[in-house]
């Protein structure tokens, strides 16, 4: 299991450091490298969504997954669980204030982001999923090398709190890994490459909205995730 384990050491590395040096870090520099990380991430997500064999069905499950998402309010409901943890943080430090408040609310939504860039993205999903079944680890390896860089430069404005998404991060990842074998009989090649499509999607939202271009709601995106490959097969059975 090396992808999940460098992924998470990378983020752990990278997320101490940047906590550390944050203020040795011009503010230009903080401010301009989100951008390109956003751009890898959109980028990456356009080399995966290139996989996409089955258009339609990529379309009704994100679509779906999408409608899904947005009835049970999936975001919301994280956004609401992290500010009430901040609330409590805040509560037990004896800080608070109207500008501390404000700053809380950047926060939640930066770290929204960045928790499911690091633990939900298609590439991490897939990227497990992928070494699982196959032993390859290129994809997280990739994944490792982008995320020292990203949880840098986010922990350089967010504080070493970044470093932490390494627990569920290595736990997602290592439940996917694990149970990968379990799928191999049942997934075929053409579910693989419309899982990888679909997760690819999601990327390019993540991208855009690291980019501050449009704020996807990217985590009431994610049980596209667990439609696209069964709707893919089914698809396939009804029309070939």
């Amino acid at each position: 299991m090396l992808g999940p384990w460098m992924n998470s050491a990378a983020l752990l590395l990278g997320g101490g450091l940047g906590g550390m040096l944050g203020g040795a870090i011009p503010k230009r520099v903080r401010d301009a490298l989100p951008l390109s990380c956003g751009l890898i991430s959109a980028g990456i997500g356009v080399i995966m969504l290139n996989k996409v064999h089955t258009i339609p069905a990529l379309s009704l499950a994100m679509l779906s997954g999408a409608f899904i998402g947005e009835l049970l309010a999936l975001e919301r409901g994280l956004e609401w669980l992290i500010g009430w943890l901040q609330s409590r943080a805040r509560r037990v430090l004896g800080s608070g204030g109207d500008g501390q408040e404000s700053h809380s609310q950047v926060f939640v939504l930066k770290f929204v982001t960045i928790l499911v860039l690091f633990c939900a993205s298609g590439m991490g999903i897939f990227g497990s999923m992928h070494e699982g079944m196959t032993g390859d680890a290129t994809i997280l390896l990739t994944k490792s090398v982008l995320d020292l860089f990203t949880a840098l430069v986010f922990a350089a404005d967010l504080g070493v709190a970044v470093a932490l998404i390494a627990l569920p991060q290595i736990l997602i990842q290592s439940l996917l890994f694990f149970s990968a074998h379990l799928l191999t009989p049942l997934v075929t090649p053409v579910m693989q490459a419309d899982f990888s499509a679909c997760g690819g999607l999601i990327m390019l939202a993540t991208g855009l909205r690291i980019c501050g271009i449009k704020i996807f709601p990217i985590v009431n995106m994610l049980p596209a995730l667990l439609l696209i490959m069964p709707v893919s097969a089914l698809w396939l059975h009804l029309f070939g």
